[in-house]
């Protein structure tokens, strides 16, 4: 009876529920949101192809900084991601989003390319906005689904799930050198059918499943982080060799083979790690069935469910809790920080005012600096091959930025207990100082500004995302990280179009007037030399200084909850599932010998 089960079933058929296992499994989903996430970057890469939308639309400066803050408005106000996924499974968010890149980013290929009419303003704002809207749903159906399966893991998963973000500007850089050429409108067209196509792949892959301890959970992370420093440290190589060294249509195809055979590497983990699962339970099931047919009647069921039941009857009594509190109930009583908070109670707490002032001010001023990248190169006199070098770079430090908020924010958190907005104002200083780089530029200044503007962005946007899940719970995580970043976009507004687009035109128009030229004389208005940004910068230079005055009120506010055990409600429900499926497992062998 025993050696029947042990053998039960063919090899083929093994086979398949195996690989049925890895398609529907942690870590495969995991690889599918890297792959979702390499490819949700596309916003970053708005510096390389700004100045075709310029020139071939005949934009001046502020029209320019108008579209790009639209970008930013979509890539940031994702409350409609958010509540999609309140009501709808994480599939249709995915679909939703793919159809929204492809048309947004479709027509202003079309429109670039002259294979329509020139489209109107406000008709080519509404394009970029849809077009950068769909990286919330990406983020909301792969990036929240992925801390919700591994929460006591979040700060290192979202750091590399905003890392692989970070580096898509590069990734696709390579890409569309080896498909495309030095082509720059083209890659308007790579980034509409690429996030697309890959989200629409996975799209019944990415799913919510119940949280569970695994062995090696610590090791493959840090193995996802070894392999996304290769990554970027060989993008960055790419990069610095493509600017010194002209690159042949053949050799830019073997750089971006080799770039698609590291994003690839984490399906072998991926495959490694169920396959230790699947061989874990046949062990264990073998011996419990030999344990089963000895014994009469099974007391370890009795006691797994006497066990398991006082767990699972706090789990219903809170979450029953929970489901009475109305949408707007308790505003003004607000549970512990960590609990999990309704919309209104979060919106309309101090902790969430103080990150939105914060985030208004650190990434409005990082948004600001890479949409004018393009620019900024071009006033100090930098060719247009070096620009994009200044977009590759920011984009891999904006990965080593995210990556660091994630494993290192939470080494130091775990270790010495620092309060994570510390490590959030310490970023906002380091922005401060990239900002007043390219306010007092020197040569070979903006190589670095690009550095530190990347990094000190990637950590900022990871570490609000990892704060809102921290302060407020996961129950409405989808919503809320999607409110706290809509003070990203109004901070570009403000700053890009009202104060650094306004600034840049006026010096431009200087320009003109001492050549006895007039704006009505040129398609275009573009400002050469040190002088062009130097007073905006200094600006955002000031605005992030006091972002990070502002988030060291919070961490003062915060300081007792993060010298606290924040995982520990987690813990407690990993255990609870594991007995939960330990008990399953006895009961299907039981069936199986009977």
């Amino acid at each position: 009876m025993v050696t029947s089960i042990g053998n039960n079933g063919s090899s083929g058929g093994g086979c398949c529920r195996f690989l049925l296992q890895v398609i529907t499994g942690r870590w495969f989903m995991m690889f599918a949101s890297f792959l979702i996430m390499a490819g949700a970057g596309a916003t970053y890469l708005f510096g390389v192809y700004s100045k075709d939308v310029k020139t071939t639309l005949g934009y001046d400066q502020s029209t320019l900084n108008l579209l790009s803050t639209f970008k930013d408005l979509g890539a940031n106000v994702g409350v409609l991601s958010g509540l999609l996924a309140e009501v709808t499974p994480t599939w249709f968010v995915l679909i939703v989003g793919s159809a929204m890149n492809f048309t947004g980013y479709f027509m202003i290929w079309l429109a670039v390319t002259k294979r329509i009419a020139t489209p109107k303003v406000w008709q080519m704002c509404a394009y970029i906005c849809i077009g950068a809207n769909s990286q919330n749903f990406a983020n909301t159906g792969s990036l929240v689904t992925c801390v919700k399966n591994f929460p006591e893991s979040r700060g290192m998963m979202l750091g590399l799930m905003k890392g692989f973000v970070g580096l898509s500007g590069a990734v696709f850089t390579q890409l569309y050198y080896a498909i495309y050429g030095n082509d720059s409108k083209s890659l308007i067209l790579l980034i509409g059918w690429l996030p697309a196509a890959l989200s629409l792949i996975f799209v019944f892959n990415i799913r919510a499943m119940k949280i569970s301890k695994h062995p090696n959970e610590l090791k493959v992370f840090y193995e996802y982080l070894s392999i996304s420093v290769v990554l970027a440290v060989l993008l960055m190589g790419l990069t610095i060799t493509q600017k010194r060294v002209a690159f042949s249509h053949i050799a830019y195809v073997l750089s971006a083979v080799a770039v698609c055979f590291m994003l690839f590497l984490p399906f072998l983990i991926a495959v490694r790690e169920e396959f230790y699962t699947w061989k874990n339970r046949k062990q264990i099931s073998a011996p419990t069935s030999i344990i089963a047919e000895a014994s009469p009647p099974p007391p370890p069921e009795m006691a797994s469910k006497s066990e398991i039941e006082p767990e699972c009857t706090e789990n219903k009594i809170e979450k029953n809790k929970n489901q009475e509190a109305s949408f707007s109930a308790n505003i003004c009583n607000p549970p512990k920080r960590g609990d999990d908070y309704s919309i209104l109670q979060a919106l309309l707490s101090i902790d969430m005012l103080l990150l939105f002032i914060a985030t208004f001010c650190g990434l409005g001023c990082s948004l600001t600096a890479v949409d004018n990248l393009g620019q900024i190169g071009e006033s100090l006199g930098y060719p247009h091959h070096t620009v994009s070098t200044f977009v590759s770079l920011l984009s891999i430090w904006n990965y080593f930025g995210r990556v660091f908020a994630g494993f290192v924010s939470e080494i130091i958190l775990l270790k010495y207990k620092m309060p994570r907005p510390l490590i959030m104002a310490i970023a906002l200083f380091v922005s401060a100082v990239g900002d007043l780089l390219i306010a007092f530029p020197w040569p070979g200044s903006v190589y670095f500004a690009s550095l530190l503007l990347g990094f000190s962005f990637g950590g900022q946007l990871t570490l609000l995302f990892i704060i809102v899940s921290e302060l407020f719970g996961l129950k409405y995580y989808s919503t809320l990280f999607n409110c706290a970043q809509l003070a990203s976009p109004l901070g570009s507004f403000v700053l890009n179009v009202k104060i650094v687009g306004k600034l840049y035109d006026k010096e431009a128009l200087k320009q003109l007037a001492a050549k006895g030229m007039t704006r009505s004389m040129v398609k275009e208005l573009t400002c050469i030399g040190k002088q062009c940004y130097r007073l905006s910068f200094s600006i955002l230079a000031a605005a992030n200084i006091f972002g990070f005055l502002v988030t060291l009120i919070l961490v003062l506010r915060t300081r007792k909850f993060y010298a606290g055990d924040i995982y520990k409600r987690f813990r407690d429900e990993m255990e609870a599932n594991e007995k939960e499926l330990a008990l399953k497992s006895t009961q299907e062998i039981q069936v199986a010998k009977s």
